[in-house]
């Protein structure tokens, strides 16, 4: 039995209905059999915390080179690659994703120096941009106080994180984000709002977070009709030491 009949045998059940419409049904008449979901090889566990994306995913950064990745201008992204991890070059502005994306799964790990300075905003910042347009925010929040919808894990300026699931600096974090791209009206305003589910080392911050616009740093949300958009990494103009990051992957959805 295919989805379509599926439902309509459910919606057929709903109501005052709904017992004798169980009289005389049989098991396999709400099974059904395709479309079969296709077959994914997981990755494998990371020292440190993360793993290894699996067998579906686009690579985005796997320690090697940064040929997946641009400037904001178009150019060669020119942030520093070492021993397999990339590091923040401040001097040279945001990288984005030469692909765009609607909806998908993200991996991305990250680190803050072991030996980081500055208190609140000005220590470890730096922020993951769905489709470019609305910040997930990066900081150290491992014993450092600020704003609550400008810590770690939240929608910048908007959602703060159900929890702090911060790890001590110089330890590897780990943002596995699954996020709904919006859908507009003819007048620009949303007909669906973007969505966002956050999980930091297994501790999910963000519940199907609604976004209610462009994560602004002075202002309020604003509804800005856009289509399909990369992944941006922010390279913050804080005077701390710069932050890391590894192993970067994406499911589309």
């Amino acid at each position: 039995m295919n989805t379509k009949i599926l439902i309509g045998v459910f919606l057929a059940c709903t109501g005052s209905l709904a017992v004798s419409a169980q009289e005389g049904m049989k098991p396999e008449m709400s099974e059904f059999y395709e479309p079969v979901p296709p077959v994914v090889t997981p990755g494998k566990d990371l020292p440190g915390g993360g793993f290894t994306a699996p067998s579906d995913a686009i690579i985005l950064f796997d320690g090697k080179d940064l040929s997946a990745w641009e400037n904001t201008q178009g150019g060669p992204a020119e942030w520093k690659v070492k021993d397999g991890v990339l590091t923040v070059d401040k001097s040279k502005g945001d990288i984005q994703t030469k692909e765009k994306f609607d909806s998908f799964q993200l991996h991305i790990e990250w680190r803050i120096p072991k030996t980081i300075q500055g208190t609140g905003q000005s220590r470890g910042n730096s922020g993951v941009y769905l489709q470019g347009m609305y910040e997930l925010q990066v900081l150290d929040s491992y014993n450092n106080s600020t704003y609550v919808n400008g810590q770690a894990g939240s929608m910048y300026k908007q959602t703060a994180p159900l929890a702090n699931a911060m790890r001590k600096p110089g330890e590897w974090n780990v943002y596995d984000i699954i996020y709904t791209a919006p859908v507009f009206k003819e007048d620009g305003t949303y007909r669906t709002h973007p969505r966002v589910t956050v999980i930091q080392n297994g501790v999910v911050l963000q519940n199907n977070t609604m976004i209610l616009g462009t994560t602004e740093y002075i202002g309020f949300p604003r509804v800005v009709k856009h289509g399909a958009g990369p992944i941006l990494l922010q390279s913050h103009g804080d005077p701390s030491e710069p932050i890391s990051f590894r192993n970067i992957w994406i499911r589309r959805m």
